[in-house]
């Protein structure tokens, strides 16, 4: 397969990916807000939505003030923003033109549809109208779009890169999440303890569980009260649950052995080593030596692995 198709496809499930965490990310959020609770409090929830995706920054110099309304805006309609919904499925429908030859009708047209349709609902309003049925809407198509893609392509190396690619984005936003709403838990984004009742704990960690799809997995594993020690092994360790950072690194490194030529390259090595550090990891050391520390440097590590990945296979990153 030619580099520059195996980078587009690779990357078109990226953004698909990456379109839906986002809708997660703000549905929940949204939901929350919805609750009786300070100013303060919903702040630093739509502060630390910025923080996962490393856009408080910019968002600070275009909007000013954080507020609800605005947040939401720019990670949905903001075409200026990279990681914009509007911005994702864009990006993903046209790295999809590129190697239109290359899918299935159902693939292109799922993701074109997408495409269309979402433009069509932002000029129409439909979105400030009723903002968790657009992310639902969201969240459908991506999850369309995976299932069209596996019920229809050829189970070679083209659906071997799109898979590698939505799980790699996958492992990225997890981490991301668990890691500014541990935080969020325990201080506020100016550095200020916080103290929190049962009845808020109860909300925080259920919405990051919703977020993930996760809420009533947990209550099938566990059993018990929701815990955080608990929530981050669920997250984390469990292979079994579909968008922990075990088992996305399974499906990358699953994908990654059936494209490479070389099983013993350096590619290989590094996703082989990140997954059986997590497969044999338990989550008491991790807490113990720091669970920011740790995703910090999972999150280095990924980025440095998809680097590795462009490298190898894709067309490399300047």
């Amino acid at each position: 397969m030619l580099s520059r198709t195996a980078d587009h496809l690779f990357w078109m499930s990226r953004y698909t990916e990456r379109a839906e965490n986002t809708a997660r990310m703000l549905d929940v959020n949204y939901q929350t807000s919805l609750l009786p609770q300070s100013d303060r409090v919903a702040q630093v929830g739509w502060q630390g939505l910025l923080s996962i995706s490393e856009l408080l920054y910019t968002y600070n110099q275009r909007y000013g003030a954080i507020q609800a309304r605005s947040v939401m805006d720019f990670m949905v309609k903001d075409e200026s923003n990279p990681s914009s919904i509007v911005s994702c499925l864009s990006a993903a429908r046209e790295n999809a033109r590129a190697v239109r030859g290359t899918l299935t009708t159902e693939v292109w047209e799922t993701l074109n549809q997408t495409w269309l349709e979402v433009k069509r609902m932002l000029k129409s309003g439909e979105f400030e109208q009723d903002p968790a049925q657009f992310f639902e809407w969201v969240k459908f198509r991506s999850h369309l779009s995976r299932g069209v893609t596996v019920g229809t392509m050829l189970m070679d190396e083209s659906l071997h890169f799109m898979r590698m690619g939505t799980f790699l984005e996958r492992a990225d936003n997890t981490a991301r999440l668990v890691d500014v709403k541990f935080y969020a838990q325990s201080k506020d984004f100016f550095g200020a303890a916080i103290t929190r009742d049962q009845e808020f704990d109860f909300y925080h960690w259920s919405s990051i569980l919703r977020s993930v799809s996760a809420f009533e997995v947990y209550r099938k594993v566990y059993r018990d009260i929701i815990r955080p020690e608990r929530v981050a092994e669920l997250l984390i360790l469990k292979s079994d649950m579909p968008r922990s950072l075990h088992a996305s690194m399974n499906e990358v490194v699953n994908n990654l052995l059936l494209v490479v030529s070389d099983p013993h390259s350096e590619t290989v090595r590094r996703a082989g080593k990140l997954r059986s550090e997590l497969q044999y990891a338990r989550i008491d050391d991790i807490l113990a030596t720091g669970l920011h520390a740790y995703l910090t440097q999972f999150l280095d590590r990924v980025n440095d692995l998809g680097a590795n990945i462009s490298r190898e296979f894709l067309v490399p990153v300047a």
